[in-house]
């Protein structure tokens, strides 16, 4: 088997399996999973920094650069994502309860003692 098509191989399998654990986890565990990803994708924004900074030629600088604007459009986007999920989870806030207006006639209250 040639080189080539083992490599092939590999990514169709990784891109099935990841489809397969995706689609499995439970909505509970979607941010957790979705910082992880930010991460990875960090890494990769580190990479292409890397690749853009080389000067090896105009076309690796400018695939350099455009490695850099996608992996900073998917870290952006994955903590806005992450941001809007976790204010999912958070509770309003209870209203504040209307003051009892005293009874008409009662004497007024008197502050706490010390």
């Amino acid at each position: 088997m040639s080189l080539t098509l083992l490599q092939l191989y590999v990514f169709v399998l990784a891109g099935f399996v990841g489809f397969l654990v995706i689609t499995r986890v439970p909505p509970l565990l979607h941010t957790p999973l979705m910082s992880a990803t930010n991460a990875i994708s960090a890494i990769s924004l580190v990479g292409s920094l890397v690749a853009a900074g080389n000067d090896k030629g105009t076309v690796s600088t400018v695939l350099g650069f455009i490695a850099v604007a996608a992996a900073m459009t998917n870290v952006v986007g994955g903590f806005i994502i992450t941001d809007r999920m976790l204010k999912m989870f958070k509770r309003e806030p209870a209203p504040a309860k209307p003051a009892v207006p005293p009874a008409p006639g009662a004497p007024p209250s008197l502050p706490p003692a010390k």
